[in-house]
Order: C-alpha cells, then sequence, then structure tokens
C-alpha cells in the first residue's frame, strides 16, 4: 500500500481560471502548478491581481477551476458535486481570514462548536474539543463571551479555533494578521508557529514580508503562475 504520509495533501496541476469571455476574458490562473506536501508552512504573496486569491479559493473548494486537476488529500475534487464539495470542505480544510466571520449572537464556545455539528460529532465530544481548541489559543477563560465581548485579536483567536477543530489535512489563512495591530499579529503568528509544530499543514495568504518570513516556504504569484519559489 501507498505511504499516505508521503503524499501531499494539496496538489494543483495545470490549473487555469478563465472569467468572462472574448474581448472580456479574464484569466485569473493560467496552468498553475502548484504542491503543498504534509507538514508544509507555506506563503503566497503577490500583487493584487496576481491570481493569490483565486489559487486560495480552489483549495479551499470554494471555486472550481476551468480547466486543469486539484487533488485535495486523495481526493480528486473537479469530480464533485457541490454536497460532495461542502462535506470535503468540512472534513478536510480549516479556514482564516482578515474579517474574522464569527456569528455575533453566539458565544466563543458556540461559534467553535458549530463545525463540529456539521461533521456529525456528539454533543459531549463537541464540548470537549472545543473547550480545548480554545484553550490551546489562550481562551479557556473566554468561552462564554460573544464576539462584541472580544477584542480583534481574541476574535482572531477564536477563528482559529474553529478552524482547527475538526483536525483538518489543510489550514488556509487570507491575509489572517490585516486587521491586527503589530503586537496582536506577534500573537496570532505565534499561535500558527505552535500548531505547524504540531503537525498542521498551512498555506497563508499575505502582502507583508515579515509575516512570510515566519513560513518554510514563500512562493509568488503573478500573472495566474508562480515565479518564485
Amino acid at each position: 500500500m501507498p505511504d499516505l504520509r508521503q503524499r501531499p495533501v494539496a496538489e494543483l496541476v495545470g490549473v487555469s481560471k478563465i472569467y468572462g469571455s472574448g474581448d472580456a476574458e479574464v484569466r485569473a490562473l493560467d496552468g498553475l502548478n502548484l504542491t503543498v506536501q504534509r507538514g508544509d508552512y507555506l506563503a503566497v504573496m503577490g500583487a493584487s491581481g496576481s491570481g493569490k486569491s483565486t489559487a486560495m479559493n480552489i483549495l479551499g473548494c470554494l471555486d472550481r477551476p476551468t480547466s486543469g486537476s486539484y487533488r485535495l488529500n486523495g481526493t480528486e475534487v473537479e469530480s464533485l458535486s457541490d454536497d460532495q464539495l461542502a462535506d470535503l470542505r468540512n472534513r478536510e480544510l480549516g479556514f482564516v481570514f482578515q474579517q474574522f466571520h464569527l456569528l455575533p449572537q453566539l458565544s466563543a464556545l458556540e461559534n467553535v462548536l458549530l463545525p463540529m455539528v456539521y461533521a456529525g460529532v456528539s454533543p459531549r465530544e463537541r464540548r470537549e474539543r472545543a473547550v480545548a481548541a480554545l484553550e490551546r489559543v489562550g481562551l479557556g477563560q473566554r468561552l462564554a463571551n460573544r464576539p462584541n465581548q472580544l477584542s480583534g485579536g481574541q476574535q482572531q483567536r477564536v477563528a482559529i479555533a474553529r478552524a482547527i477543530i475538526n483536525k483538518p489535512a489543510l489550514l488556509l489563512a487570507d491575509e489572517p494578521t490585516g486587521a491586527l495591530d503589530s503586537r496582536t499579529t506577534e500573537e496570532v503568528l505565534a499561535i500558527f508557529d505552535d500548531l505547524h509544530r504540531g503537525g498542521i499543514t498551512l498555506v497563508l495568504v499575505t502582502h507583508e514580508d515579515d509575516v512570510a518570513a515566519r513560513a518554510g516556504q514563500v512562493v509568488h504569484f503573478r500573472d495566474g503562475r508562480v515565479v518564485a519559489a
């Protein structure tokens, strides 16, 4: 049997993404090849319009390529139905965004519980895992607080706890420090460092050189392709 530890977590092969047609055609990705190995910490950089956000959307199963193939943890993504894609996202992926996307009416604990509800985890295990995840990001005393009772950095920590709660094969972070001050940025990056040391595979999009420097590898996008690694 093949060693699953050697299989790439994510592999984009010849992926193109085209919007519009004719004179209005925009080629957001142009034959992109990108491989994320298990245990990688990869930073993605590039100017606006370089294709990095489109690539993240495809990696996150939020969009489909026009052509080419995408394999996520051994699954050929382009052949899946919308329902199968949603299940794959919940099972294999975690997301951290610049805007925290927490539900304002729910507590920190309840926000972190949500992905496990969709995954069919039992109520007792949901609570145990959510408490452990919040303690891991330093919010063990903030379980009952709603987002408006938390600072920006604390809200991002809740978002990180939610992103890792289903033990994803791949954690995707899109400008996760863009709305944070320098001190809070350092605190959040330290959490990412700790998660990576704990075995989580991480792809982070950023425009900040000092944030990218924390990663083990940096790739640069231009015109829908990787131009340097």
